[in-house]
């Protein structure tokens, strides 16, 4: 943070300045002081006190693939020096760990009793091909440590596999934790994005999975054209007949309760057999303009008047 403001506001922490101008205008619209702070360098003074105010973490997983990679390790310092001032951070030390770690989504997940895809968390390569044959073909791998889809693979023969792992164009996860999982075969070719604030749904998105990517970013700078230059079908759709009631959202509140998780967009898949599958959580959200454009309630929007909640209430109250 290359200067501190006088006055309390909401600091808003990570290391893609693409992603930030929505949330600018939400910050804007609801008349709530924001200050962006970008870990890509710097440093802070560890016997100084932070600023006061809110701090608000989107750290990404993915941050290693915009040449960021330290900011990971440089967020885990600055969130335990706000929290050892008894600072507000929203989505804090412990919550980065689950950005950073599917590892841990998984078993928080399961812990909250909601039904998660068998997977294997392989050290290293050395077992990798062995442990990859546990499960039948089509199955998944992907990084531990990755975001926006990259690194997820679809493999429909362990010969192919056992091929790529031993060739050139293998690539390890951050981490060196490659995940070998089911493959969920879905009653229809989309999986949904819920989005939650504060702990409650603001809404739910389809995203369209026909064409067999896994890179499924919603931010408008993730957007690419057709060949021909014109834009690409919308992938992301609002699927407004997910509602509070839907039952898996309770189990993902009571999870997000448990891990404290206060913003977060939760994948999950709905299988032919009837299972609702949660597969990913992401603590630094992005929107969709498409649907943003249609939703009852703006997701930047909540966050903004959730964060400006936090902050009011940290205001001293006049005698």
């Amino acid at each position: 943070m290359s200067e501190q403001a006088t006055e309390p506001r909401v600091y808003v922490i990570h290391e893609n300045a693409e992603w930030f101008p929505p949330f600018a205008a939400a910050f804007a619209d609801q008349g709530v002081p924001a200050q962006e702070w970008l870990l890509t360098d710097g440093a802070i003074d560890l016997s100084s006190e932070p600023p006061q105010g809110v701090f608000w973490s989107r750290l990404s997983a993915s941050a290693h693939t915009r040449d960021h990679a330290a900011s990971k390790e440089y967020g885990r310092a600055v969130l335990r020096w706000l929290e050892s001032w008894g600072r507000t951070v929203v989505n804090g030390s412990d919550v980065l760990e689950f950005e950073v770690s599917k590892v841990a989504q998984h078993a928080t997940l399961r812990a909250a009793d909601v039904d998660v895809p068998r997977t294997t968390a392989v050290f290293g390569t050395a077992a990798l091909k062995e442990r990859a044959r546990e499960f039948s073909a089509p199955f998944i791998s992907k990084h531990n440590q990755g975001g926006k889809g990259l690194g997820v693979r679809r493999w429909d023969a362990h010969d192919d596999f056992d091929a790529w792992v031993d060739g050139p164009d293998f690539e390890p996860s951050p981490d060196g934790i490659t995940l070998i999982q089911e493959y969920l075969w879905t009653r229809e070719p989309f999986i949904t994005r819920a989005e939650y604030v504060g702990g409650e749904l603001v809404y739910a998105v389809r995203v369209d999975t026909s064409a067999g990517s896994f890179e499924l970013c919603p931010a408008e700078a993730c957007a690419v054209d057709g060949e021909d230059g014109t834009p690409a079908p919308p992938l992301f759709q609002l699927r407004d007949e997910i509602t509070p009631e839907h039952p898996l959202v309770a189990q993902h509140r009571a999870f997000l309760e448990r891990a404290g998780i206060r913003i977060a967009g939760i994948e999950f898949a709905e299988t032919f057999d009837g299972r609702l599958v949660t597969y990913d959580v992401n603590t630094n959200t992005n929107y969709n303009p498409d649907v943003e454009a249609v939703a009852p309630r703006s997701g930047p929007g909540e966050i903004a008047r959730f964060l400006g909640s936090l902050l009011r209430a940290e205001q001293p109250v006049p005698a």
